[in-house]
């Protein structure tokens, strides 16, 4: 919460050095079909286009660049109802001839027979692995005449063209088929996005994907309980190190494509347009490596070359917005997910070009016992919410956890005046116990979409702690001065995992939505008014929640706010953390933003709601003096920069990796990424700009056995010492040299 805000006197048209939020002042996200966005980004009028390519593959127009991301897998399933199909040397033989087939015929996609690629950051400790499968589908490559006949069906248009022919099925019976798996939306097929929750952990690993992509073909019990077993293991922290860990995500993968049920051939690269005029364009663009320009990082870097510091941003999106718009089972679609990123602020974000995530709304610090079966003795007064009443309890003596996390907590004004407060960081876990605990709910205050987005914070949930709150100054030159209150907030954890990151993201105290908002859509649930998720409503027979287009329940909710600010309405669950009057402030505040805007929709995120139609969504910068981040905060994931490992010498008890680095040169409105050696170490390096050379070494029996990250020299080579760390044999040892340091991505 900002307590203080002080300014000394500036001379007329001097800039202020804090910024608060981002580079464009209004974000206008509108429905545009892919011709139209061709024209329009050649014309000036559209900065960007999300989620398509509207050159169709083909060459770009004049001031006009592009970003690429994963885009599609190509998989191949077996017929599970096909009776010859039952044996796995059949289905092995089956998908081998296919796959094989498809790397004849290369047009259209990458040829890439493993699950996890290049695009995730998880691709270090598979090499070899990836290298044997390409291997096993190059040999005896000639087709087998004696072979029978198989039956391939095609689903989408990629699939189609490469299927030949001749292994079309005429009738309705098939052995094989061929389709597109969208990257984008196998991830957001268990994506978790509850206020400013973001997860799983691991929603971008290469593993967890191939876990998404085969599992559900796997049918015999037998081969699905090994797998289920490794799966837990790796989403629970259930083993030793880092060794320990890399080789269940090779195992995993290993047991999911054992069965041959389905198998990925490759993958397609998706390619997304924007506006590069010297004039009319925009810059520092940052994209996910999945989902592209649909992520948080893009609206939080993208800004225009004419309004260096402000103007008006033009997004185009292929299809209308179609999902309700609330905070905790919304936004599901394509543009309500764009439209979340720029209105909802999560504690984290999923970086851009890894597996990690970037601190945004908190900082964290981890604490585990040292070893297991260590535990770390828990204070009495911790808190832990109760299921279905949500209520928080003290967990009592003797209670235990296996790692603790403290978070430091960046506060800030929400869009309708009133200013966060503990309550806030607390009632997302009060509301999860509540509406998410199957069996102890009522049927009135459960969701199924809430029970599945919060079951990872809920089993990894020990206890929690208020310990304070602390005062930071930041001051921006002599005359600009901000004083924020800082929330220091411990959390318990049941499990935890090699990455500090990974652990601090499950569970944070954070929300983006203030908790009478929260309250205010539970009571229309409870009501009938609505319900929060899409599936729930349709069980339920009522609107899915909508705080901003569904004109109806926000009249009937304008009322109900009236009365929560007579009585002062503090949830019982909550009364620990606020009064009454700070209840009637806070409901007073949110039938005046109602009264001004027209909707209920209120965040703490850099963006408001400003006004929609059903073609387009018009957003303004919320530039609050409380908000903490300011214009450039993610400026370094802006295009991002590789390094390339130039020379390895074996000195037989260490390798020596030689590396180039590319640079941005910089030619006022445009620039330029250049190769060059990395040179010797200086006090000038920057840490981001020095990358790190992790490596992986795989022994005789194909298991991993050292991992880490190699010493830079004085001389600027990063040495691999081997010195007494391995016997007798053939090891292979792989390297990647890392930019992006922010989640440990190769």
């Amino acid at each position: 919460m900002l307590s203080a805000f002080t300014a000394g006197e500036t001379a007329a048209g001097h800039e202020s050095t804090f910024y608060p939020s981002f580079y464009p002042q209004e974000l206008r996200i509108e429905t545009v079909d892919a011709g139209s966005a061709a024209a329009r980004l050649r014309g000036g009028s559209l900065h960007a286009y999300v989620g398509g390519d509207p050159f169709a593959g083909g060459a770009l127009a004049a001031g006009v660049g592009s970003v690429p991301s994963l885009g599609s897998y190509l998989v191949v399933t077996v017929n599970p109802a096909s009776g010859s199909s039952a044996g796995a040397k059949t289905r092995c033989a089956r998908i081998t001839r296919v796959v094989r087939g498809l790397a004849a015929t290369k047009t259209g996609y990458t040829f890439h027979p493993y699950p996890v690629t290049p695009h995730d950051a998880d691709y270090l400790q598979h090499g070899d692995l990836v290298e044997a499968a390409k291997e096993k589908y190059r040999a005896n490559s000639g087709r087998d005449s004696s072979a029978p006949r198989l039956r391939v069906r095609a689903d989408g248009a990629l699939a189609r063209s490469l299927v030949r022919p001749r292994w079309q099925p005429a009738g309705k019976d098939w052995d094989v088929t061929v389709e597109e798996v969208d990257a984008a939306a196998l991830m957001a097929s268990r994506r978790a996005s509850l206020n400013g929750w973001l997860g799983p952990p691991w929603i971008k690993a290469g593993w967890f994907h191939a876990y998404l992509l085969l599992a559900g073909a796997v049918s015999d019990e037998s081969a699905r309980r090994p797998i289920d077993a490794t799966y837990q293991r790796l989403v629970t922290g259930g083993y030793s190190g880092m060794v320990e860990r890399l080789n269940l995500e090779r195992r995993l993968v290993s047991l999911l494509t054992a069965g041959c049920e389905r198998a990925v051939a490759g993958y397609t690269v998706k390619r997304e347009a924007f506006n590069s005029d010297y004039s009319a364009g925009v810059e520092n663009i940052a994209a996910d490596s999945v989902t592209g320009f649909n992520s948080p990082v893009f609206i939080r870097t993208v800004k225009l070359k004419d309004f260096p510091w402000n103007g008006w941003l033009r997004v185009g999106i292929e299809r209308r917005a179609s999902a309700a718009w609330n905070p905790v089972a919304g936004f599901t679609d394509a543009p309500g997910s764009l439209i979340w990123a720029a209105m909802g602020d999560p504690a984290f974000l999923p970086a851009p070009h890894s597996a990690g995530w970037i601190p945004n709304r908190v900082t964290s610090t981890l604490t585990t016992p040292g070893s297991a079966p260590a535990s770390i003795q828990m204070p009495e007064d911790a808190l832990m919410p109760e299921p279905g009443s949500g209520s928080v309890r003290p967990v009592g003596p003797g209670k235990t956890a296996k790692a603790k996390v403290v978070y430091r907590v960046l506060m800030s004004a929400f869009h309708d005046g009133t200013r966060m407060s503990v309550a806030d960081l607390i009632y997302p876990f009060i509301f999860s116990y509540r509406w998410g605990a199957k069996g102890a709910a009522t049927g009135e205050e459960y969701d199924p979409v809430i029970d599945e987005s919060t079951a990872l914070a809920r089993e990894w949930l020990a206890g929690l702690r208020v310990l304070g709150v602390e005062t930071v100054v930041k001051s921006f030159g002599e005359d600009l001065t901000f004083t924020y209150e800082v929330p220091v907030v411990e959390v318990y954890l049941t499990h935890v995992s090699s990455n500090p990151e990974e652990v601090a993201s499950v569970v944070p105290p954070w929300s983006a939505v203030p908790w009478h908002v929260t309250v205010l859509m539970e009571e229309a649930v409870r009501r009938g008014l609505g319900a929060f998720s899409a599936d729930e409503a349709r069980r339920r027979g009522a609107p899915w929640l909508d705080l901003a287009r569904g004109r109806a329940l926000d009249e009937s909710l304008a009322p109900l706010v009236e009365e929560f600010r007579a009585q002062g309405y503090v949830p019982g669950a909550l009364a620990r953390f606020a009064t009454a009057d700070e209840a009637r402030h806070r409901w007073a505040a949110l039938k005046r933003f109602y009264d001004t805007n027209g909707h209920f929709l209120v965040t703490n995120g850099p963006y408001r709601l400003e006004k929609w139609s059903s073609d387009s969504v018009t957003l303004q910068v919320f530039r609050d003096p409380s908000y903490p981040l300011g214009v450039g905060s993610f400026d370094r994931y802006a295009i991002p920069r590789r390094a390339y490992a130039s020379k390895i010498v074996d000195r037989g008890d260490r390798l020596e990796i030689l590396a180039d680095v590319e640079k941005v040169m910089r030619f006022q409105r445009s620039y330029e990424v250049a190769r060059e050696p990395l040179r010797a170490a200086s006090a000038a390096d920057e840490a981001h700009d020095v990358p790190v050379c992790r490596y992986v070494i795989v022994g005789p029996g194909r298991g991993v056995i050292a991992e880490g990250v190699a010493q830079r020299s004085d001389g600027g080579a990063f040495i691999v010492d081997l010195k007494g760390r391995l016997g007798p044999g053939r090891y292979t040892v792989m390297i990647a040299l890392d930019r992006h340091r922010v989640g440990g991505g190769a």
